[in-house]
C-alpha cells in the first residue's frame, strides 16, 4: 500500500509570559493574517475561480441535488435582492426553524450578502418538545420579519403559536402550507440590482451575520452574537494552523447542525472559505439515523471528517465490521476531527486501530476547544499528538489566558473571533468579560508539559462543575468522567459525576445500546435500554470495569463507589442534552435530584451497582 504524503500542519510554536497575579498568557508567535471583510467575499471569489465546482449537495428523490459555485452566487444574489425589498435587515433578521439543507444554505448565503442577520434556531426545539418556550423566547429575543421551514407540516403548531408575531413564513414545499404561505423559489424571483450592491457595500467586518442560542445551565436562551470579522478571523486562524486545506479543498460529508458554532461556522465556512464541497448529511449518531451517514459515506470520500465522541462511538462499530466501508471512509481522509465534548482514549485508540487496518497507518486525529461566543475555535490541534484530551495551542490572533481558579486554571479568550456580546442582554455581555476584555467562557485547561508549552493544553472540565467531597478533597468532573467511561467500554454511552457533600463518588450513566446488546446474553437478540440495564451480564462488565478502574486509583476522589444505570433519555426540554448529544452535568443533577438520592441510599436501592464494598 503506497504511503500517505504528510499533510501541512503549522509548526508546535507558543510564546508564553508569566505575570505577577500568578496567570499566565499564551499566543501564537505568529500573527494573525489579514482576512476578508464578509463572508460574501468567500463565494464570489469561488465562483469566479472554481464556477463549475460542487459547493453543496443533498440527497434528493434521484441521488445527489449538487450546487455549484456559480449557480451559489446566483442563487443568493436573488434571495438577497427578495430580503432587501422586504424590508428585512438588523432590526427585521431572518429565522430558521429547521435543520440543515440546500435551501437553507442558500437562504444564509443570501443574507450574508445583504446584510440581514439570521438566527438559526434548532429544530429539537419545535419538533421534540411538548413545550415551545425556548422558540417563544428567542423571537421575542431576534423580532425576526420572516421565518423559514423547509417543510410547513411538521412546523405547523410550533407556527401556529407564533402567529401573534404576524411574521412571513417561507418554505420550501408551499403545498403542504395554509394560503399566505410564500414559496421559498419566490426569494428566487428577482433579479439583483442597484441595491444589492449598495447594501453589499455596506456589509463590513462589524456587520452581524448571525444569532447563535446557547441556553448552558440556565435554561433561558442566550443570542451569541456572530460578526463577519468573527468568522472571517477564525477562517483564516483555521488556514494558517492547517495550511493544507489550500492545496486540498476540503470534502465533508457533515451531520452537525447549523444552529451551533461547530457545524455552522467551524464547518460550514470552513468549506466555503478553501472553496471545498459539502455534503450534508441527513443522518445522525442515532441508532436509527446512523445508517443514512454510513450509506452517504460509502459513496464520498471526505478529507477531513468532523463529528462529536457520541458519533464516533456509534460510527466505530460499523468502520470496524465493514472492509468496504473501512476502505472507503479512509480512501482519501486526511484527518479525523472530533470537538463538542471530550473524547475517551478507547475511542481514540479504536479510531487509531481502524485506520491502521484500511490504510497500513495512523491518520492525523486533531481536536480544537472554544465555543459559541469564540466563532468557534480558539486553540487548536496542529501538530501530531498521542492521546485524547489535548486541545491543541492557541490559534494565531488570540490570546489564552490561564487564571488560577481553586485547583484549577481557567481559561479565558481575547481575539477578533470573540463576540462582542449577547443579543439585548447588556447585563449577561457586562458579566461575560473581564477587565482585560478577555472572554470569560468557564473551561479550565493544563499544559501537558509544564515546562514546554508548545506540547499543548490538556481540556480540564468546567470550572464550575466540580465540587468536593466531604473529605474536602476535590473531584474534577470532566477527567473523571472520560476515565471513567473508557473504563467501561463498551457498556455506557455517557454519564453524569456525583457527590458534591458525600463521602463518595457515583454516576449516574446511560448505557450504550450496541455495546450493551454485545454484552448480554440472557435477553433475547434485541433487548432495549430498560431492559438491558437490569441485564446480570451488563451489570456485572460494568462492576468489573469500575472496579479494576478503581484498583489503579490511589484517592477517594478518582474512585467510583455507586453506578445507577439510568434509562429514561435525557431531556432536550430540561436543556439535559443538547441536539448535538452533549450531557449538561448541572442540568442533569438539578432535574433527577430523586436518583441521585437514591443513587446514594443506604442501604442501597437493589438497582444501585456497588463498585466499592459498603
Amino acid at each position: 500500500m503506497p504511503e500517505r504524503t504528510p499533510i501541512l500542519l503549522a509548526p508546535a510554536e507558543v510564546t508564553r509570559i508569566d505575570r505577577a497575579d500568578g496567570s499566565m498568557l499564551l499566543r501564537s508567535p505568529q500573527p494573525l493574517h489579514s482576512y476578508g471583510r464578509n463572508l460574501g467575499e468567500f463565494l464570489r471569489h469561488w465562483a469566479l475561480h472554481r464556477p463549475e465546482q460542487v459547493f453543496l449537495a443533498e440527497r434528493s428523490a434521484v441521488g445527489w441535488r449538487e450546487v455549484r459555485y456559480v449557480e451559489a452566487l446566483r442563487a443568493a444574489q436573488r434571495i438577497a435582492q427578495s430580503l432587501l425589498g422586504r424590508d428585512l435587515g438588523l432590526d427585521r433578521p431572518v429565522l430558521v426553524l429547521s435543520g440543515n439543507s440546500v435551501d437553507h444554505a442558500l437562504l444564509m448565503l443570501g443574507c450574508f450578502l445583504a446584510g440581514v442577520p439570521i438566527a438559526p434556531v434548532s429544530p429539537a426545539y419545535s419538533l421534540m418538545t411538548s413545550d415551545y418556550g425556548k422558540v417563544h423566547r428567542i423571537v421575542e429575543l431576534v423580532r425576526p420579519g420572516l421565518i423559514y421551514v423547509d417543510r410547513f407540516e411538521p412546523f405547523a403548531s410550533v407556527l401556529w403559536e407564533l402567529r401573534s408575531a404576524q411574521v412571513e413564513i417561507v418554505t420550501s414545499d408551499p403545498d403542504e402550507g395554509p394560503r399566505g404561505v410564500v414559496a421559498f423559489d419566490e426569494l428566487q424571483a428577482k433579479r439583483p440590482g442597484p441595491a444589492l450592491q449598495r447594501a453589499e457595500a455596506l456589509v463590513g467586518p462589524d456587520t452581524i451575520a448571525k444569532y447563535l442560542f446557547t441556553s448552558g445551565s440556565t435554561g433561558t436562551p442566550k443570542g451569541v452574537i456572530n460578526t463577519h470579522r468573527m468568522l472571517c478571523a477564525n477562517q483564516q486562524m483555521i488556514e494558517q494552523c492547517w495550511p493544507f486545506v489550500r492545496d486540498t479543498p476540503p470534502v465533508l460529508v457533515d451531520w452537525l447542525p447549523w444552529n451551533h458554532t461547530f457545524g455552522g461556522n467551524h464547518n460550514f465556512n470552513l468549506v466555503l472559505a478553501q472553496g471545498g464541497t459539502l455534503y450534508i448529511d441527513e443522518g445522525k449518531p442515532r441508532a436509527d439515523l446512523v445508517q443514512v451517514t454510513v450509506g452517504n459515506l460509502q459513496e464520498v470520500s471526505p478529507t477531513i471528517y468532523c463529528n462529536v465522541p457520541a458519533g464516533y462511538a456509534m460510527l466505530l462499530p460499523l468502520l470496524e465490521g465493514d472492509a468496504n466501508l473501512r476502505k472507503r471512509f479512509f480512501q482519501q481522509l486526511q484527518m479525523i476531527f472530533y470537538a463538542g465534548s471530550a473524547l475517551s482514549q478507547d475511542l481514540w485508540e479504536r479510531l487509531e486501530a481502524v485506520a491502521i487496518e484500511a490504510t497500513g497507518e495512523p491518520v492525523m486525529l486533531a481536536s480544537a476547544w472554544g465555543s459559541t461566543e469564540t466563532a468557534p475555535m480558539a486553540t487548536t490541534v496542529h501538530f501530531p499528538i498521542s492521546r485524547a484530551g489535548i486541545i491543541g495551542l492557541p490559534a494565531p490572533g488570540v490570546d489564552l489566558k490561564l487564571l488560577p481558579s481553586g485547583s484549577k486554571l481557567e481559561m479565558r479568550v481575547r481575539g477578533p473571533n470573540v463576540t462582542p456580546g449577547y443579543l439585548r442582554d447588556p447585563e449577561r455581555t457586562e458579566a461575560a468579560f473581564d477587565e482585560e476584555g478577555f472572554y470569560k467562557i468557564g473551561d479550565a485547561g493544563l499544559l501537558v508539559d509544564p515546562d514546554d508549552p508548545s506540547c499543548g493544553l490538556m481540556f480540564d472540565g468546567r470550572v464550575a462543575e466540580d465540587f468536593k467531597l466531604t473529605s474536602g478533597t476535590w473531584v474534577h468532573v470532566g477527567t473523571l468522567r472520560v476515565a471513567a467511561l473508557a473504563a467501561a467500554a463498551p457498556a455506557l454511552h455517557d454519564a453524569v459525576v456525583c457527590g458534591h457533600d458525600r463521602d463518595s463518588v457515583g454516576l449516574l450513566a446511560w448505557l450504550d445500546l450496541a455495546g450493551s446488546r454485545r454484552l448480554c446474553s440472557h435477553d433475547g437478540a434485541h433487548p432495549d435500554l430498560r431492559r438491558l440495564a437490569t441485564c446480570p451480564d451488563v451489570r456485572e462488565h460494568v462492576r468489573r470495569a469500575l472496579r479494576r478502574y478503581n484498583d489503579d486509583q490511589t484517592g477517594s476522589s478518582t474512585k467510583i463507589a455507586r453506578v445507577l444505570l439510568v434509562t429514561e433519555p435525557p431531556s432536550i426540554d430540561d436543556d439535559e442534552i443538547t441536539d448535538k448529544g452533549y450531557i449538561n452535568q448541572r442540568a442533569v443533577l438539578e432535574k433527577r435530584g430523586e436518583a441521585v438520592e437514591r443513587l446514594y441510599d443506604d442501604p442501597p436501592a437493589q438497582d444501585v451497582l456497588l463498585v466499592t464494598s459498603p
